[in-house]
């Protein structure tokens, strides 16, 4: 009696085993659905993901990209579950759905606080300070860019949401605002204020440099995260650190050929090779993937101001931040070096 148990228990786990292996094997064997959005920065390192071959050279063969023409729109695609994974959330967008009870999990920081405050050169404003009552323009209204340009102009000039005017859009179109005159001033990246070249800019200061005035602290604030389904993660785990390596080794090597990014951005994006190069000499600033203990000790403190400013309701689950399939890039990439 005691032997057929045992070999009731054996074949028992037997079988659990093979549906665990069954169930990766399902999850592995659809198309890993990546979205992100085109309108913005986020465009370089998804057009070199789809052009190259990293994915594929880090073990994810089947996978189909999913554009999205709105900042927002790749929270909203993964709770809709019309994507698995993105490597451009704003952080502001992930908190809010993950505290909504959308099942994503966050496993990376993917986009620095890369934002430069400018006005016109012939401007009378000369700091941020002066902007009360003014046009400011920027990413729209729930994006990371406005809901931390919110807070530490609270915190590090009294503003409230009623003493300026957010003009909403997208880098093309905020330099274009700027331009024409109809904003006192934009939050832009370095990279869009390098391009401009038919206006002359005065430099109002960064989003970096006032985060770490209001929290008095040094560490790099972000705008944007990877996340991903919450059921990819824990069915695939290794897809998803397979991910971040491929996102990685497409960052390194954008750094390392900057030529062959501006290439890509001309014929991908239709963008003008000056536009393109400048793009490419301001690569390391826009793209990274970190996942570090500070990293997400920051990410909290984020979303603990932006709720305690009202901007987003909710708690995030205790277990949103997932730092395995980091931690498994990282012995993958050490694996990899000569």
């Amino acid at each position: 009696m005691l032997r057929f148990k045992r070999r009731v228990a054996h074949r028992l786990m037997a079988a659990a085993v093979s549906l665990v292996a069954l169930t990766a094997q399902v999850a592995h064997a659809a198309p890993l659905r990546i979205g992100y959005w085109t309108s913005g920065v986020s465009l370089g390192l998804g057009a070199v993901l789809e052009t190259g071959d990293f994915l594929k050279k880090a073990g994810i063969d089947d996978v189909r990209f999913v554009h999205f023409s709105e900042i927002n729109a790749p929270a909203s695609g993964l709770a809709a579950n019309v994507i698995d994974i993105s490597f451009s959330v704003p952080a502001a967008s992930a908190f809010s759905i993950a505290a909504s009870g959308v099942p994503v999990k966050i496993f990376g920081a993917t986009a620095p606080a890369d934002v430069t405050f400018v006005t016109p050169a012939t401007s009378t404003v000369t700091s941020l300070g002066a902007l009360r009552g003014k046009k400011i323009g920027m990413s729209p209204a729930g994006s990371s860019v406005a809901l931390m340009t919110a807070a530490v102009m609270h915190a590090n000039y009294g503003f409230t949401a009623a003493d300026y005017s957010l003009v909403p859009g997208n880098e093309a179109r905020l330099a274009q605002f700027l331009m024409q005159q109809q904003v006192d001033a934009a939050a832009l990246r370095s990279v869009t204020v390098a391009q401009l070249t038919e206006v002359k800019t005065r430099r109002l200061g960064t989003l970096v440099d006032e985060w770490h005035k209001m929290t008095k602290s040094d560490a790099m604030p972000y705008l944007g995260v990877g996340a991903a389904r919450t059921e990819l993660i824990q069915q695939d785990p290794q897809t998803v650190a397979k991910f971040i390596v491929a996102i990685h080794n497409a960052i390194a090597w954008g750094s390392a050929h900057p030529d062959q990014v501006a290439a890509t951005l001309q014929k991908v994006a239709n963008l003008p090779a000056g536009d393109a190069q400048v793009y490419a000499a301001h690569w390391a600033e826009l793209n990274t993937v970190s996942f570090e203990p500070t990293d997400i000790d920051t990410l909290k403190r984020e979303q603990q101001i932006f709720a305690a400013s009202g901007a987003i309701k909710g708690t995030l689950p205790p277990d949103v931040f997932v730092s395995g399939p980091y931690d498994a890039a990282k012995k993958i990439l050490a694996s990899q070096k000569p």
